[in-house]
């Protein structure tokens, strides 16, 4: 039985893919992935399979191409970061993988806004109900994964609503990508831009 290959791209473009994982890409006979991260990749002589046809669907494609194909799934950012890997790894006990691993999109804002972020907390909004204003509470430092519902408008308003005024929002729209955005602000502020839903948002204390 062959490996499956989980693969990291990145926080989205192709400069920040690590030449491993183009290796290992292009050595893959079936690229599993959302739409978005095949469009960014060339598999134009590889079989693809889109993780939005459902992902009950793609672990039976996975079992019925493992014996004589080689598999890549490739993910956003890092394997180990809010990834598809985890189901994986849940789902398939007994494949063997190869991870591969990418910079994240936390990372990446991290490095952009010149702060460290060994002390933060990390926290992904994608489908999941947090209690947000406790956490902002306790903690100095956040980075968050947001989604449509859960965006850096949504979060400020929370933060503005609840009387949380001594905080500083960095909102990362279209990371890496040539119309990269990085907002700063408070959480009013925050409030009244527009962007799109590819962010990151990280909240520190306003010192």
């Amino acid at each position: 039985m062959n490996k499956i290959h989980i693969i990291g791209l990145g926080p989205g473009h192709e400069d920040y893919m690590l030449p491993i994982a183009r290796k290992k890409i292009n050595e893959s006979d079936i690229i599993i992935g959302a739409k978005r991260n095949l469009e960014n990749i060339d598999t134009s002589d590889k079989e693809t399979f889109d993780i939005s046809k459902g992902l009950s669907k793609m672990i039976d494609y996975i079992n019925e191409n493992i014996e004589n194909k080689t598999i890549a799934v490739v993910v956003s950012g890092d394997t180990g970061f809010f990834s598809l890997k985890s189901f994986i790894k849940k789902n398939l006990k007994d494949v063997e993988m190869n991870i591969i691993p990418g910079i994240s999109s936390v990372q990446y804002i991290f490095s952009r806004i010149n702060e460290s972020w060994e002390d933060a907390y990390f926290l992904s909004l994608h489908g999941r109900n947090e209690d947000i204003l406790e956490i902002v509470k306790s903690n100095k430092k956040i980075a968050i994964l947001t989604d449509k519902i859960w965006n850096p408008q949504k979060i400020a308003k929370e933060l503005v609503d609840n009387n949380i005024k001594n905080k500083i929002i960095y909102v990362g729209e279209n990371l890496s990508y040539d119309d990269e955005k990085i907002y700063k602000g408070s959480p009013k502020d925050i409030i009244g831009i527009k962007n799109s839903n590819l962010n990151v948002v990280v909240i520190v204390d306003n010192e």
